[in-house]
């Protein structure tokens, strides 16, 4: 499982041409999902995830975390994230999981976040999706199991 998380002063997702989640400050985060991949790794990634001090305190370190600061998520699905480019010009994507564990794995993540996060959007899985960013920093930090 691969978490590409940007701190963002706000971030939008959009499908057919309608933004379908927004949120001001906080993070967006990209999901894959690997073939392997349980709930149990998704619930520590979270953990993490959630507990990350990378929000300025009142002296300028990077000592708050998205609790300390009301921060929002943006959940968004990315399949890609498990790109494998070694061999060619055209990347594999055998290492991604299957469309419909993925997808269970992704309800998973948003479900777990929203027990512990007040603001929780998400993107559509699998859809075409237009997101939009302002990279705070920029910041932008990868967990993966």
């Amino acid at each position: 499982m691969k978490f590409v998380i940007q701190r963002v002063t706000e971030a939008s997702v959009e499908v057919d041409e309608k933004i379908i989640g927004e949120i001001a400050n906080g993070y967006l985060i990209l999901i894959g999902v690997g073939q392997e991949d349980t709930t149990a790794e998704a619930d520590r990634l979270i953990k993490k995830m959630i507990n990350l001090r990378i929000f300025s305190d009142e002296n300028g370190k990077t000592n708050l975390s998205l609790k300390d600061v009301n921060g929002g998520l943006l959940l968004v699905s990315q399949f890609t994230l498990y790109a494998n480019c070694k061999h060619g010009n055209r990347p594999s994507f055998t290492e991604a999981g299957d469309p419909k564990k993925a997808e269970e794995l992704y309800e998973y993540i948003i479900a777990e976040c929203r027990r512990q996060i007040p603001v929780v959007q998400t993107g559509s899985f699998g859809a075409d999706m237009k997101v939009r960013l302002c990279n705070d920093g920029p910041f932008t930090i990868l967990l993966e199991s």
